[in-house]
């Protein structure tokens, strides 16, 4: 994660706790130091899921009002704010949606913030002051609450999700995170969604691209040019995944490169409101 906003509609929030309490259900967190283990599936799917097209033009939107009349292909929005109503406006427009959630981070203002123990709660996030890292390796408490996230993103009628800051292990989190223990974890999210009939998109986690490229549908980047990252997107480009990937500054003058590696990219304000220019 290099750039989101922050807390969302706090009331929504709120709302959508109810929901998200009750798909919990036997999905109790194991006790402590028990071993992980990935939650059964509520739905099943998976052969006939949605998988992205590189060609296809995105808008990726976390705050303010969700504008429908962005003219892209996919939309990227949050797994709690946006209804279900919503999803079923894009559907009737031929349009397909990305449910984005945190799983490597806990959210103050989430509906099942309460859920998550003090023990698996690391340090803050850097420029996010209501997010804390996460103790990917207690998978037995975490994979029950992120299973029960995708239930909500699978009831609503979402086709893919957006799992964010999967790359705890190259950030100071407060514990001693392993590579190992990332990829481990990140498949562990990806089979949960594909066990949900949902494709899952790989956010940013660059180093370990050759590893879990295979394991992930699709890629989700930000400011891979600023960063000199891009031609590390080469194996999802050369399997025909796509890469959805925005910049936040300059202008569109990285669009003839983007479209030589493969990408699908945009330009947006750092806020992820509606604006946004696409190559």
């Amino acid at each position: 994660m290099k750039g989101r906003p922050g807390a969302r509609d706090r009331l929504v929030a709120v709302v959508t706790a109810v929901f998200l309490l009750f798909s919990l259900g036997a999905c109790a967190p194991a006790p402590d130091g028990a071993a992980g283990a990935i939650p059964e599936a509520r739905t099943k799917a998976d052969s006939a899921r949605w998988i992205p097209a590189p060609a296809l033009t995105w808008q990726w939107q976390l705050s303010g009002a969700l504008d429908l009349s962005v003219d892209a292909d996919i939309y990227d929005v949050d797994y709690e704010t946006t209804t279900p109503a919503d999803i079923l406006a894009l559907n009737t427009e031929g349009r397909r949606s990305i449910c984005y959630l945190s799983v490597g981070s806990w959210e103050d203002f989430r509906g099942d913030a309460g859920l998550f123990p003090e023990a698996v709660l690391g340090n803050t996030l850097d420029g996010w002051p209501d997010e804390r890292w996460l103790d990917i390796r207690r998978m037995d408490v975490l994979l029950p609450i992120m299973a029960a996230r995708m239930d909500t993103c699978a009831a609503k009628g979402f086709d893919a999700v957006e799992p964010d800051n999967v790359d705890g292990y190259v950030n100071e989190t407060g514990f001693p995170l392993t590579a190992d223990d990332q990829l481990a974890y990140n498949r562990a999210v990806a089979e949960l969604a594909h066990a949900r009939g949902l494709s899952v998109g790989l956010k940013n986690d660059v180093d370990q691209i050759p590893e879990l490229v295979d394991d992930f549908d699709f890629a989700v980047n930000e400011e891979c040019f600023r960063y000199g990252e891009c031609e590390a997107y080469k194996p999802f480009a050369d399997e025909g995944k796509a890469v959805l990937h925005v910049e936040y500054q300059g202008s569109l003058d990285f669009c003839a490169e983007s479209r030589r590696i493969g990408l699908s990219s945009m330009l947006k304000p750092l806020d992820l409101g509606p604006a946004r220019s696409s190559c």
